[in-house]
């Protein structure tokens, strides 16, 4: 399944990291355009000068593991589309370009369904996807949310339950559906 990241759902680390784990273990193909990571980049300077330096190492080091994920958009392709924040088409029409199935974004009132319909995709939240997966392959998803909530607490030097680093990630339903199955250490 082709799914087209939007940035705010790159961004944030645990959130990036758990979709793209998801993504590589479920065979999902992660696509991004390089306007969305310029955006990502951008969204990192305002914070700092440090903060963008590791974004762009981030960005580095995702584009070395998904090399056929950055997809060409066309500006032509870009101006006949209408989504109601202008800013957006550049993702919608690397969606299109790409021939996702599904944009997964936080900015779900930003796309509405029908227009995307109307172009063969979808949308989605995260924490929307991330309870599909889970019901579908709760193995899978369950062995990717303790490596990465194993790697944080070692980073953050404390221990993180999955509901609150995933609550706290933006991915409530996703925490609250972890916490529900009480694996070990939830």
């Amino acid at each position: 399944m082709r799914l087209l990241f939007d940035t705010c759902v790159l961004y944030p680390t645990v959130m990036r990291s758990v979709l793209l784990e998801t993504s590589k273990k479920l065979n999902w193909e992660p696509l991004w355009s390089d306007r969305i990571l310029e955006e990502w980049i951008l969204i990192a300077k305002k914070i700092d000068a440090e903060r963008e330096i590791q974004t762009r190492g981030d960005i580095a080091l995702i584009k070395s593991k998904w090399p056929l994920a950055t997809v060409d958009t066309s500006l032509s392709t870009e101006e006949i589309l209408w989504l109601p924040d202008k800013a957006d088409r550049h993702v919608l029409a690397a969606a299109i370009d790409g021939s996702a199935k599904l944009i997964i974004t936080m900015n779900l009132k930003d796309f509405p369904r029908h227009i995307l319909l109307e172009k063969g995709l979808d949308r989605l939240a995260p924490d929307d996807l991330l309870c599909q997966a889970l019901l579908e392959s709760t193995e899978i998803v369950i062995s990717v949310v303790k490596e990465i909530r194993n790697e944080i607490s070692q980073a953050s030097g404390q221990y993180w339950t999955s509901k609150k680093l995933f609550k706290k990630a933006g991915m409530p339903r996703f925490a609250k559906a972890l916490s529900l199955l009480n694996f070990e250490n939830c």
